[in-house]
């Protein structure tokens, strides 16, 4: 689609680039400008946007890694995309990284105390955790979890103090029933049902 609409305009004469917009002059904050958003403002104000939480995933020459991930998200459907963002001092992406591959593990609502063990940093994530090998990559596919995504990551981009990871979907599935476990307000949940 994309090829044919390039086509077209070259053919009209359009132009089929973007000149680059030029760069805005960079200057030092007055001292009678508002300051930066304060941190725990943000983190309050954004705490009303709940969110489900994921257990992503990876299988590298140590074994098998992982980290608690609330920021994940679908991006395309064609091709089929989904990131995630994860802190630049994570200890467990550089894992991730090297691994090329990975698997989003979606917690249903019964599952809080492990998403507890992968919260927590420099601790055996995977003691007494039950995977099997996700069937794209051999990414660890978590036992009990509803729905999973096997991906291979596709391109990593800079946003603040954390990464935005881009990855191609190779496999995924899901189980009927039972509810998402949530993240609002700094607290693990379940959505209310009416």
């Amino acid at each position: 689609m994309a090829a044919t609409v390039v086509r077209h305009l070259r053919a009209a004469g359009s132009p089929t680039a973007v000149e680059p917009l030029p760069r805005p002059a960079l200057r030092a904050v007055r001292e009678d400008e508002r300051p930066p958003v304060d941190p725990a403002e943000f983190r309050r104000v954004l705490g009303h946007f709940a969110s489900g939480v994921t257990i992503v995933t990876a299988l590298d020459a140590d074994g098998p890694t992982g980290f608690a991930c609330q920021s994940f998200a679908s991006l395309s459907l064609d091709p089929p995309l989904v990131a995630f963002m994860v802190a630049r001092t994570s200890t467990t992406w550089p894992r991730i990284a090297a691994a090329g591959t990975f698997c989003v593990n979606v917690l249903g609502a019964g599952q809080g105390e492990l998403c507890r063990s992968f919260a927590v940093s420099g601790a055996d994530k995977f003691a007494g955790v039950e995977w099997e090998a996700a069937p794209a990559t051999g990414s660890p596919r978590l036992a009990g979890a509803p729905a999973w995504i096997d991906c291979t990551i596709t391109t990593v981009h800079t946003g603040g103090d954390h990464l935005i990871v881009v990855g191609r979907v190779e496999s995924l599935d899901a189980t009927e029933g039972g509810g998402p476990l949530l993240f609002c307000g700094s607290r693990r949940g379940t959505r209310r049902r009416r």
